[in-house]
């Protein structure tokens, strides 16, 4: 599993956690945040790192 797909199911086992646990509006909050932080941070990179990351996604994958 690559990297990036271990992210995705860690954030979807936070979110299940949340809301089995916190059933509350607190849990959206959570979910949100466990989700969002990622999207944050890649837009907070300026264009030169995003086509730098781009090229390293790319070259990886056809290992």
């Amino acid at each position: 599993m690559s990297p990036l797909g271990k992210y995705y199911v860690g954030a979807a086992v936070v979110a299940v956690i949340a809301l089995i646990l916190i059933p509350s509006p607190i849990d959206w909050l959570i979910v949100v945040a466990a989700l969002g932080a990622p999207v944050a941070a890649y837009f907070m990179l300026d264009q030169s790192q995003r086509e730098r990351l781009k090229r390293v996604r790319r070259r990886g994958i056809g290992r």
